[in-house]
Protein backbone atom coordinates (compact mmCIF):
# COMPACT_ATOMS: atom_id res chain seq x y z
CA UNK A 1 0.00 0.00 0.00
CA UNK A 2 1.46 3.23 -1.18
CA UNK A 3 1.75 6.25 1.22
CA UNK A 4 -0.16 9.49 0.97
CA UNK A 5 1.43 11.34 -1.60
CA UNK A 6 4.06 14.33 -0.89
CA UNK A 7 2.54 17.58 -0.49
CA UNK A 8 1.33 19.21 -3.63
CA UNK A 9 3.32 22.15 -5.41
CA UNK A 10 2.26 25.91 -4.31
CA UNK A 11 -1.62 26.02 -3.97
CA UNK A 12 -3.57 27.65 -6.82
CA UNK A 13 -4.89 31.02 -6.39
CA UNK A 14 -8.30 30.98 -3.63
CA UNK A 15 -11.56 31.82 -5.33
CA UNK A 16 -13.24 35.05 -3.99
CA UNK A 17 -13.38 35.03 -0.26
CA UNK A 18 -17.51 34.24 -0.39
CA UNK A 19 -16.83 31.51 -2.48
CA UNK A 20 -13.74 29.92 -0.97
CA UNK A 21 -15.94 30.34 2.53
CA UNK A 22 -18.85 28.77 1.19
CA UNK A 23 -16.16 25.47 -0.30
CA UNK A 24 -15.30 25.22 3.37
CA UNK A 25 -18.96 25.30 4.78
CA UNK A 26 -19.98 22.29 2.26
CA UNK A 27 -17.29 20.30 3.00
CA UNK A 28 -18.17 20.89 6.76
CA UNK A 29 -22.02 19.84 5.81
CA UNK A 30 -21.09 16.60 4.29
CA UNK A 31 -18.74 15.62 6.79
CA UNK A 32 -21.40 16.19 10.13
CA UNK A 33 -24.14 14.58 7.57
CA UNK A 34 -22.39 11.11 7.42
CA UNK A 35 -20.69 11.09 10.31
CA UNK A 36 -24.59 11.25 11.76
CA UNK A 37 -25.66 8.82 9.10
CA UNK A 38 -23.68 6.66 10.69
CA UNK A 39 -25.30 6.86 13.64
CA UNK A 40 -28.63 7.23 13.01
CA UNK A 41 -27.37 3.40 11.19
CA UNK A 42 -26.47 1.88 14.07
CA UNK A 43 -29.54 3.38 15.26
CA UNK A 44 -31.39 1.24 12.51
CA UNK A 45 -33.02 4.58 11.14
CA UNK A 46 -31.17 3.49 7.89
CA UNK A 47 -31.51 0.20 6.70
CA UNK A 48 -29.78 -1.81 3.48
CA UNK A 49 -26.32 -0.22 2.99
CA UNK A 50 -24.48 2.65 3.88
CA UNK A 51 -21.29 3.87 1.92
CA UNK A 52 -19.84 7.19 3.25
CA UNK A 53 -17.66 9.52 1.67
CA UNK A 54 -15.54 11.21 5.12
CA UNK A 55 -12.17 11.87 3.71
CA UNK A 56 -13.24 12.48 0.08
CA UNK A 57 -15.24 15.97 0.70
CA UNK A 58 -12.36 18.00 -1.16
CA UNK A 59 -12.56 15.72 -4.22
CA UNK A 60 -16.75 15.98 -3.83
CA UNK A 61 -16.35 19.93 -3.76
CA UNK A 62 -13.61 20.40 -5.77
CA UNK A 63 -15.02 18.84 -8.22
CA UNK A 64 -18.48 19.97 -8.31
CA UNK A 65 -17.64 23.37 -8.34
CA UNK A 66 -16.08 23.44 -11.23
CA UNK A 67 -19.59 22.38 -12.86
CA UNK A 68 -21.87 25.18 -14.79
CA UNK A 69 -25.26 24.31 -13.47
CA UNK A 70 -26.79 23.16 -16.56
CA UNK A 71 -23.99 20.60 -16.61
CA UNK A 72 -25.07 17.16 -15.48
CA UNK A 73 -23.54 14.65 -12.54
CA UNK A 74 -23.65 11.12 -12.87
CA UNK A 75 -22.06 9.50 -9.18
CA UNK A 76 -22.31 6.05 -7.54
CA UNK A 77 -23.58 4.73 -4.60
CA UNK A 78 -21.64 6.76 -2.77
CA UNK A 79 -23.04 9.61 -3.53
CA UNK A 80 -24.77 11.37 -0.46
CA UNK A 81 -22.29 14.01 -0.50
CA UNK A 82 -22.47 14.61 -4.02
CA UNK A 83 -26.23 15.20 -3.33
CA UNK A 84 -25.50 17.96 -0.88
CA UNK A 85 -22.70 19.41 -2.78
CA UNK A 86 -25.29 19.85 -5.92
CA UNK A 87 -27.57 21.58 -3.66
CA UNK A 88 -30.02 18.92 -2.75
CA UNK A 89 -31.29 20.14 0.98
CA UNK A 90 -29.82 18.23 3.75
CA UNK A 91 -33.66 17.02 5.15
CA UNK A 92 -34.31 15.70 1.75
CA UNK A 93 -31.50 13.50 1.70
CA UNK A 94 -31.58 12.60 5.45
CA UNK A 95 -35.11 11.46 4.45
CA UNK A 96 -33.75 9.26 1.31
CA UNK A 97 -31.67 7.53 3.57
CA UNK A 98 -34.80 6.97 6.25
CA UNK A 99 -36.55 5.48 3.31
CA UNK A 100 -39.10 8.85 3.90
CA UNK A 101 -41.58 9.49 1.34
CA UNK A 102 -39.74 13.84 1.52
CA UNK A 103 -36.73 11.88 0.30
CA UNK A 104 -35.33 13.28 -3.22
CA UNK A 105 -35.86 10.04 -4.36
CA UNK A 106 -39.33 9.93 -2.46
CA UNK A 107 -38.24 6.95 -0.15
CA UNK A 108 -37.63 4.72 -3.15
CA UNK A 109 -33.90 4.44 -3.75
CA UNK A 110 -32.15 5.18 -0.08
CA UNK A 111 -28.50 5.27 0.00
CA UNK A 112 -27.25 3.98 -2.86
CA UNK A 113 -29.67 5.82 -5.53
CA UNK A 114 -30.07 9.48 -4.52
CA UNK A 115 -31.61 11.67 -7.37
CA UNK A 116 -32.54 15.33 -8.03
CA UNK A 117 -33.00 15.84 -11.82
CA UNK A 118 -34.20 19.59 -11.27
CA UNK A 119 -30.36 20.17 -10.24
CA UNK A 120 -28.94 17.92 -13.19
CA UNK A 121 -27.64 15.35 -10.57
CA UNK A 122 -28.97 12.34 -12.64
CA UNK A 123 -28.10 9.84 -9.71
CA UNK A 124 -26.11 7.44 -7.50
CA UNK A 125 -25.85 3.88 -8.90
CA UNK A 126 -25.46 0.39 -6.89
CA UNK A 127 -23.84 -1.17 -9.96
CA UNK A 128 -20.20 -0.74 -9.83
CA UNK A 129 -19.10 0.53 -13.19
CA UNK A 130 -23.16 0.79 -13.92
CA UNK A 131 -22.81 4.66 -14.74
CA UNK A 132 -20.42 5.20 -17.24
CA UNK A 133 -23.02 4.23 -20.04
CA UNK A 134 -25.22 6.42 -18.37
CA UNK A 135 -23.34 9.25 -18.15
CA UNK A 136 -22.18 8.57 -22.05
CA UNK A 137 -25.71 8.23 -23.12
CA UNK A 138 -26.39 11.65 -21.20
CA UNK A 139 -23.50 13.25 -22.97
CA UNK A 140 -24.62 11.93 -26.10
CA UNK A 141 -28.18 13.55 -25.58
CA UNK A 142 -25.97 16.76 -24.63
CA UNK A 143 -24.46 16.36 -28.28
CA UNK A 144 -27.16 15.59 -30.67
CA UNK A 145 -29.24 18.52 -28.83
CA UNK A 146 -25.69 21.02 -29.71
CA UNK A 147 -25.79 21.90 -26.60
CA UNK A 148 -22.82 23.07 -24.75
CA UNK A 149 -23.62 20.89 -21.81
CA UNK A 150 -20.66 18.23 -20.30
CA UNK A 151 -21.15 15.48 -18.12
CA UNK A 152 -18.85 14.75 -15.31
CA UNK A 153 -19.16 10.78 -14.51
CA UNK A 154 -17.65 9.84 -10.79
CA UNK A 155 -16.57 6.47 -10.23
CA UNK A 156 -14.12 4.41 -7.83
CA UNK A 157 -11.14 2.28 -8.97
CA UNK A 158 -12.70 -0.71 -8.62
CA UNK A 159 -15.10 0.23 -11.04
CA UNK A 160 -12.24 0.94 -13.72
CA UNK A 161 -11.79 -2.93 -14.25
CA UNK A 162 -15.28 -3.20 -15.18
CA UNK A 163 -16.04 -4.25 -18.75
CA UNK A 164 -18.26 -0.93 -18.91
CA UNK A 165 -15.19 0.97 -18.31
CA UNK A 166 -13.36 0.19 -21.17
CA UNK A 167 -16.70 -0.02 -23.49
CA UNK A 168 -17.67 3.29 -22.44
CA UNK A 169 -14.73 5.16 -23.04
CA UNK A 170 -14.22 3.83 -26.40
CA UNK A 171 -17.88 4.60 -27.47
CA UNK A 172 -17.40 8.36 -25.87
CA UNK A 173 -14.00 8.96 -27.38
CA UNK A 174 -15.25 7.50 -30.87
CA UNK A 175 -18.29 9.43 -31.03
CA UNK A 176 -16.48 12.51 -29.62
CA UNK A 177 -19.02 12.73 -26.40
CA UNK A 178 -18.87 15.47 -23.96
CA UNK A 179 -18.24 13.67 -20.94
CA UNK A 180 -15.35 13.92 -18.14
CA UNK A 181 -14.63 10.65 -16.46
CA UNK A 182 -13.77 11.00 -12.52
CA UNK A 183 -12.21 7.81 -11.22
CA UNK A 184 -11.86 8.23 -7.68
CA UNK A 185 -8.90 6.67 -6.56
CA UNK A 186 -9.57 6.27 -2.72
CA UNK A 187 -6.45 3.01 -2.90
CA UNK A 188 -9.37 0.24 -2.49
CA UNK A 189 -12.07 -1.48 -4.32
CA UNK A 190 -13.89 -2.43 -1.19
CA UNK A 191 -11.56 -3.70 0.49
CA UNK A 192 -8.92 -4.88 -1.73
CA UNK A 193 -5.75 -2.53 -2.36
CA UNK A 194 -5.05 -1.07 -5.40
CA UNK A 195 -1.82 -2.36 -6.46
CA UNK A 196 -3.87 -5.95 -5.80
CA UNK A 197 -6.91 -5.02 -8.06
CA UNK A 198 -5.45 -3.46 -11.10
CA UNK A 199 -2.37 -4.12 -12.97
CA UNK A 200 -1.97 -0.17 -13.90
CA UNK A 201 -2.24 1.43 -10.67
CA UNK A 202 -1.62 5.62 -12.86
CA UNK A 203 -5.06 5.34 -13.19
CA UNK A 204 -5.14 8.18 -15.43
CA UNK A 205 -3.74 6.43 -18.31
CA UNK A 206 -5.81 3.48 -18.33
CA UNK A 207 -8.16 5.27 -20.99
CA UNK A 208 -5.35 6.21 -23.28
CA UNK A 209 -5.74 2.97 -25.33
CA UNK A 210 -9.37 3.88 -26.16
CA UNK A 211 -8.27 7.47 -27.38
CA UNK A 212 -9.16 9.06 -24.21
CA UNK A 213 -6.37 11.23 -22.47
CA UNK A 214 -5.81 11.36 -18.34
CA UNK A 215 -5.14 13.90 -15.89
CA UNK A 216 -4.54 13.64 -12.27
CA UNK A 217 -5.11 15.78 -9.34
CA UNK A 218 -4.78 15.56 -5.66
CA UNK A 219 -8.21 14.82 -3.92
CA UNK A 220 -7.50 15.40 -0.98
CA UNK A 221 -6.46 19.27 -1.68
CA UNK A 222 -9.96 21.08 -3.26
CA UNK A 223 -8.10 23.68 -4.81
CA UNK A 224 -6.24 21.51 -6.98
CA UNK A 225 -9.00 19.33 -7.52
CA UNK A 226 -11.06 21.97 -8.32
CA UNK A 227 -8.33 23.25 -10.57
CA UNK A 228 -7.72 20.27 -12.84
CA UNK A 229 -11.40 19.17 -13.22
CA UNK A 230 -12.06 23.17 -14.39
CA UNK A 231 -9.06 22.13 -16.80
CA UNK A 232 -10.89 19.45 -18.35
CA UNK A 233 -14.05 20.38 -18.40
CA UNK A 234 -13.29 23.47 -20.37
CA UNK A 235 -11.25 21.04 -23.05
CA UNK A 236 -14.13 18.60 -23.29
CA UNK A 237 -16.44 21.74 -23.52
CA UNK A 238 -14.11 22.87 -26.91
CA UNK A 239 -12.53 19.82 -28.24
CA UNK A 240 -15.59 17.71 -27.63
CA UNK A 241 -13.99 14.62 -26.89
CA UNK A 242 -13.49 13.03 -23.16
CA UNK A 243 -11.31 13.13 -20.75
CA UNK A 244 -10.49 10.99 -17.49
CA UNK A 245 -9.34 12.85 -14.18
CA UNK A 246 -7.87 10.77 -11.55
CA UNK A 247 -8.66 12.12 -8.16
CA UNK A 248 -6.15 10.51 -5.83
CA UNK A 249 -7.72 10.41 -2.65
CA UNK A 250 -8.56 8.47 0.95
CA UNK A 251 -11.46 7.02 2.80
CA UNK A 252 -11.75 7.48 6.40
CA UNK A 253 -14.01 5.00 6.98
CA UNK A 254 -14.54 1.38 5.71
CA UNK A 255 -16.30 0.25 2.31
CA UNK A 256 -19.48 0.31 3.63
CA UNK A 257 -20.85 0.50 7.23
CA UNK A 258 -20.75 -3.70 7.51
CA UNK A 259 -17.20 -3.31 6.60
CA UNK A 260 -14.66 -4.43 9.37
CA UNK A 261 -11.76 -2.81 7.71
CA UNK A 262 -9.05 -5.32 8.22
CA UNK A 263 -7.96 -5.09 5.26
CA UNK A 264 -5.51 -2.11 6.11
CA UNK A 265 -3.68 -1.04 9.29
CA UNK A 266 -4.76 2.17 11.87
CA UNK A 267 -1.11 3.92 10.79
CA UNK A 268 -1.78 3.80 7.69
CA UNK A 269 -5.14 5.70 8.16
CA UNK A 270 -3.89 8.02 10.72
CA UNK A 271 -1.07 8.64 8.13
CA UNK A 272 -3.37 9.83 5.56
CA UNK A 273 -5.77 11.55 8.27
CA UNK A 274 -2.62 14.29 8.60
CA UNK A 275 -4.01 14.89 5.12
CA UNK A 276 -7.63 15.75 6.22
CA UNK A 277 -9.49 18.11 3.72
CA UNK A 278 -11.17 20.28 6.14
CA UNK A 279 -8.65 21.02 8.81
CA UNK A 280 -6.18 21.65 5.91
CA UNK A 281 -8.47 23.83 3.74
CA UNK A 282 -9.55 26.02 6.95
CA UNK A 283 -6.21 26.63 8.15
CA UNK A 284 -4.97 27.98 4.61
CA UNK A 285 -8.28 30.42 4.71
CA UNK A 286 -6.94 31.46 7.96
CA UNK A 287 -3.71 31.98 7.28
CA UNK A 288 -4.86 34.07 3.99
CA UNK A 289 -6.88 36.16 5.94
CA UNK A 290 -10.04 35.06 4.52
CA UNK A 291 -11.92 32.96 7.37
CA UNK A 292 -11.28 34.11 11.15
CA UNK A 293 -11.93 31.74 13.89
CA UNK A 294 -15.37 32.79 14.56
CA UNK A 295 -15.91 32.27 11.11
CA UNK A 296 -14.78 29.60 11.62
CA UNK A 297 -16.55 28.53 14.56
CA UNK A 298 -20.10 29.71 13.05
CA UNK A 299 -19.17 27.06 9.88
CA UNK A 300 -19.00 24.36 11.86
CA UNK A 301 -22.27 25.48 14.21
CA UNK A 302 -24.41 26.04 10.81
CA UNK A 303 -23.72 22.46 9.49
CA UNK A 304 -24.34 20.60 12.85
CA UNK A 305 -27.49 22.86 12.57
CA UNK A 306 -28.49 21.72 9.32
CA UNK A 307 -28.02 18.04 10.27
CA UNK A 308 -29.93 18.34 13.59
CA UNK A 309 -32.56 19.45 11.06
CA UNK A 310 -32.44 16.86 9.10
CA UNK A 311 -32.99 14.42 11.53
CA UNK A 312 -36.08 15.96 12.66
CA UNK A 313 -37.81 16.58 9.65
CA UNK A 314 -36.87 12.77 8.03
CA UNK A 315 -37.60 11.62 11.43
CA UNK A 316 -41.25 13.63 11.08
CA UNK A 317 -41.59 12.45 7.12
CA UNK A 318 -44.35 9.91 6.33
CA UNK A 319 -43.29 6.42 4.96
CA UNK A 320 -44.32 6.41 1.29
CA UNK A 321 -47.77 4.37 0.65
CA UNK A 322 -47.70 1.14 -0.80
CA UNK A 323 -49.81 2.35 -3.55
CA UNK A 324 -46.34 4.47 -4.70
CA UNK A 325 -44.27 1.02 -5.12
CA UNK A 326 -44.78 1.74 -8.84
CA UNK A 327 -44.33 5.58 -9.39
CA UNK A 328 -41.85 6.77 -11.76
CA UNK A 329 -40.58 3.46 -12.55
CA UNK A 330 -43.87 2.20 -15.23
CA UNK A 331 -45.78 4.53 -17.15
CA UNK A 332 -49.17 3.11 -18.99
CA UNK A 333 -49.00 3.54 -23.00
CA UNK A 334 -52.21 3.49 -24.26
CA UNK A 335 -51.47 2.20 -27.82
CA UNK A 336 -50.58 -1.19 -25.19
CA UNK A 337 -53.94 -1.60 -24.68
CA UNK A 338 -53.58 -0.61 -21.21
CA UNK A 339 -50.63 -2.52 -20.58
CA UNK A 340 -47.65 -1.16 -18.31
CA UNK A 341 -43.98 -1.46 -19.97
CA UNK A 342 -40.54 -0.07 -18.71
CA UNK A 343 -40.10 3.68 -20.16
CA UNK A 344 -37.47 6.29 -19.13
CA UNK A 345 -38.47 8.68 -16.64
CA UNK A 346 -36.12 11.85 -16.76
CA UNK A 347 -36.44 14.09 -19.90
CA UNK A 348 -32.66 15.85 -20.35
Amino acid sequence: MSSPPASSPPAPSLPAPEDAREWLATMMLIRRFEERAGEMYARAKIGGFLHLSIGEEATIVGSERALRDSDYLVSTYRSHGDALARGTPPKNVMAELFGKRDGCSKGHGGSMHMFDAQRRFMGGYGIVGGNLPIAAGIALACDQRGSDEVTLCTFGDGASNQGTFGETLNLAALWRLPVVFMVVNNQFGMGTSLSRHSAVTDLQRKGESLGVPGLRCDGMDILDTHRVVSEALARVREERRPLLVEAVTYRFRGHSMADPEDYRSKEEVAQWRERDPIPAFSDLLEREGVLTTEQREQIERDAMQQVNEAVEFAERSPFPDPNMLYEDVYVLDEQAHGHYHWSPRVVL
